[in-house]
């Protein structure tokens, strides 16, 4: 749905208790948890609410996914979780920026914002990203 968002639940991405404790870690084949810190699986539900929401299919986000990870390893990259998690981020830009008004540019200048933002605030404080 090229240069639409895609709607949204009115209660959006925000888990209630028992939802919470009801997700599990996502396991790889090892047990072990797919992603080193529990941040880098929000790739994963963002990916998952825009597919629900038509941004763009299930078979787009495996095909560009799997695109991603076969780059990576062409170009000899490690096969750990933050290969992973990279590799999910890329796909999820690389989507997002084809399937609405966001480009990557967009998405650049946003990243260097929540970098800045987050290397001037003291740890333990709460970041605030600066809003036009």
């Amino acid at each position: 749905m090229p240069g639409s968002l895609g709607k949204l639940p009115e209660r959006g991405l925000i888990l209630d208790e028992s939802e919470a404790k009801a997700l599990k870690p996502l396991a790889a084949v090892d047990g072990q948890p797919a992603f080193e810190e529990a941040w880098q699986a929000e790739v994963l539900a963002i990916a998952d609410t825009l597919v629900q929401n038509g941004m763009f299919s299930a078979s787009a986000w495996s095909d560009t996914l799997g695109a991603a990870l076969e780059e990576a390893a062409i170009a000899g990259a490690v096969d750990n979780q933050e290969t992973y998690y990279r590799c999910a981020l890329q796909a999820l830009e690389t989507l997002v920026a084809s399937n609405s008004e966001i480009d990557r540019q967009s998405m650049a200048g946003k990243r260097r914002d929540w970098e800045q933002a987050y290397l001037s605030t003291p740890h333990g404080k709460p970041v605030n990203l600066k809003t036009e």
